[in-house]
């Protein structure tokens, strides 16, 4: 088993700064490689503090906050235009920076691109759901409406 600290969320695991115990093949051919955490020392808590520091900053301030952007983010359904051929299908796929940025234009509220997670990869027009991580036990679906950009 290995200890290592995350630098992203991870999900089924934790959140940034979380110290967490894992197989030996899991954190050395995935979780290290792809940059989602780092090999603990006892100097770490520096490190833990650091990124807690910065997931607190990325978070909303109030618990109140979260559920009101919550409410409004689950009440008004997205909408999102894209390149898209002509049977629906979309040059390449919708990413997280595309769904933060269609909730900014929207006038919804600012949300960070690391919040979103996609239930599905996004490749054609029509109705779809994303997840945000607001806080910690606050999240909220949207409904995303994907359409071909004019």
């Amino acid at each position: 088993m290995s200890k290592l600290i995350l630098t992203q969320e991870v999900t089924g695991l934790g959140a940034p700064g979380d110290v967490v115990e894992v197989k030996n093949g899991y954190a050395r051919n995935y979780l290290i490689p792809q940059g989602y955490a780092v090999a603990w020392t006892r100097g770490g808590e520096k490190q833990v503090d650091q990124i807690k520091a910065a997931r607190s900053a990325r978070e909303h301030a109030t618990i109140e906050e979260a559920q009101d952007l919550k409410a409004r983010l689950e009440a008004n359904p997205v909408k999102l235009a894209v390149k898209a051929g002509a049977e629906g299908r979309l040059f390449g796929s919708v990413k997280t920076a595309d769904v933060a940025a269609a909730v900014e234009a929207a006038g919804i509220g600012s949300i960070d691109k690391r919040l979103v997670e996609l239930v599905a990869p996004i490749k054609s027009v029509g109705t779809h759901e994303a997840i945000l991580k607001l806080r910690d036990g606050i999240v909220a679906t949207i409904t995303l409406q994907v359409v071909a950009a004019k």
